[in-house]
């Protein structure tokens, strides 16, 4: 670096030190009192907008805090406030709902049938397994037949006691 510059760099930095030094220097000799401002107009000013001087005897005429009150940062919105509602209870009625129960959904397809003069059997099928029924037989422990007719069979769900038909189709 050239000496020009070093010497404009000190000089810079000189100037602003004693900028930031000399208010602080003058505050100390007011002995502690506050800082006013004083305004300083013609007493007897005619212009229009202009401030009232300073009275007479020297006082110093003092500006009032005009910093706003309040938080300048809180959250504003446009939306209204919500309003809490007001909860009255009432007594619930419970009422017991009485479900009847019920057989599931038939698990059986009617697959065939085979007559014989003395026996009829029915071929049925539930998901992968294919059954060989006759009157009376018990399926799984839950299924009875009870009846085989031309173009239904009756099943009785054991647990429930309920009947349940199965269409086979019309009669060849």
């Amino acid at each position: 670096m050239n000496t020009k510059r070093v010497a404009g760099w000190v000089g810079f930095f000189g100037v602003a030190a004693g900028l930031a030094w000399l208010p602080d220097y003058w505050m100390s000799a007011d002995d502690g009192e506050a800082a006013v401002t004083v305004v300083a107009t013609a007493a007897n000013s005619k212009t229009r907008g202009a401030l009232p001087a300073a009275p007479a005897t020297g006082k110093a005429a003092v500006i009032k805090d005009l910093s706003p009150a309040g938080d300048l940062f809180a959250a504003r919105s446009w939306k209204a406030e919500p309003t809490l509602a007001s909860v009255t209870e009432q007594p619930v009625n419970v009422t017991s709902v009485v479900t009847v129960p019920s057989a599931p959904p038939m698990p059986f397809q009617f697959i065939g049938r085979m007559d014989d003069r003395s026996d009829q059997q029915v071929f049925l099928l539930s998901g992968e397994k294919i059954y060989v029924v006759r009157k009376g037989d018990v399926i799984d422990e839950t299924w009875r037949i009870v009846g085989i007719s031309d173009v239904e069979l009756s099943f009785v769900y054991l647990p429930l006691h309920l009947s349940q038909t199965l269409s086979m189709g019309s009669t060849p």
